[in-house]
């Protein structure tokens, strides 16, 4: 019913557009009794193999849903009734921001990805925390914190110090996001010295609070391999808990849409199926020369079962998903969570 009847209806409308619009329409249905229970009984999954112990967190299935499509808070009480087992809000930064211009959204469904140069617009930390002080579902909550444009990269520190503070009664994991390509200079903060610094920061507010949640890094799909050495040793040497890889990537190869439609688009970052190998890659790199070391969250191009079990072989102990819940559609957690306890018990008979 979503691929033939919903999606096309959707894909009408321009991409933020139809955003808006599906959150507003989810919503309003979930505001009828009864309708939050009728969609937990179609599209949740649930089966004790499927819990995940990772972060010091127990998740009731290992297949999250990414940043960035609830940045405000304002609908993980109902996107908790479509299977998700953990919700990442944000990008959150101090102070609200509009982000980039629009049009800043775009889609290939020839290649069932999106370019999206959204640039952090969010109604701040304190906003969203209204939201979440009157939580209703036992969902886990991620924080996925950032800096704000203006703050230059020297303050930043700042910034991600205050988010952290602010979310802290509120959510169950943080993440570090240094690594959009939408915001002027912030992949700066992916190097060495500037990163650990800030990391170091955050683990020392985490130790003089007594706090428990989990900090995590988001990193880059555009990473050389030298670039990822520093990583490894940069979690290691600081003691966070663990890596979020990958995000959208800057990178165009390999695309069927027409480069001139590519061109015309501009600058962005991509994400779907077409990051979804780089992805992996990167993930499999980390696991293999950290000597699986630390968890890492995979992310990047999920859009069925085989695509998660790719990441979870290659390192992974937890997947999200994003675009290709928009591609796919509601049924999709479910479609995948099956499709791992599938492979999860064909790997205890072997």
């Amino acid at each position: 019913m979503y691929k033939f009847l919903i999606r096309p209806f959707l894909f009408l409308k321009n991409p933020e557009s139809a955003h808006y619009f599906t959150f507003g329409t989810v919503r309003k249905l979930f505001k009828i009794p009864g309708v939050s229970a009728i969609a937990s009984s179609l599209f949740n999954f649930k089966n004790p193999e499927l819990e995940v112990e990772c972060f010091g967190l127990k998740f009731p299935n290992p297949v999250g849903l990414a940043a960035g499509f609830d940045k405000d808070a304002k609908l993980f009480n109902e996107l908790s009734a479509f299977g998700f087992g953990f919700i990442e809000i944000g990008t959150l930064t101090p102070k609200a921001q509009d982000g980039n211009p629009r049009p800043r959204l775009f889609r290939l469904p020839d290649d069932m990805s999106l370019i999206n140069r959204m640039g952090f617009n969010n109604e701040g930390v304190e906003g969203a925390i209204t939201r979440l002080k009157v939580k209703k579902t036992k969902v886990l909550i991620g924080g996925n914190i950032g800096k704000n444009k203006v703050t230059p990269n020297e303050l930043a520190v700042d910034d991600y110090v205050y988010c952290y503070n602010a979310l802290q009664p509120y959510v169950d994991y943080f993440v570090v996001n240094v690594s959009s390509p939408n915001t002027p200079n912030l992949r700066e903060l992916q190097d060495k010295e500037p990163l650990t610094a800030l990391l170091n920061t955050l683990q020392n507010r985490k130790k003089e609070i007594k706090a428990e949640q989990p900090i995590l890094l988001k990193i880059a799909p555009d990473l050389t391999n030298s670039q990822l050495d520093d990583i490894i040793d940069i979690v290691k040497e600081t003691g966070i808990d663990g890596l979020i890889a990958t995000n959208t990537t800057i990178s165009r190869d390999g695309l069927k849409t027409p480069g001139q439609t590519v061109s015309q688009i501009g600058a962005g970052g991509l994400s779907g199926a077409s990051v979804r190998e780089r992805s992996t890659e990167v993930i499999s790199y980390l696991h293999k020369n950290s000597g699986g070391a630390f968890p890492i969250i995979g992310v990047g191009g999920i859009l069925t079962a085989e695509d998660a079990i790719a990441k979870l072989e290659a390192g992974a102990s937890l997947v999200q998903v994003y675009t290709g819940f928009i591609y796919e559609g509601p049924a999709m957690v479910k479609k995948i969570n099956k499709g791992i306890l599938r492979w999860k018990k064909a790997q205890q008979k072997a």
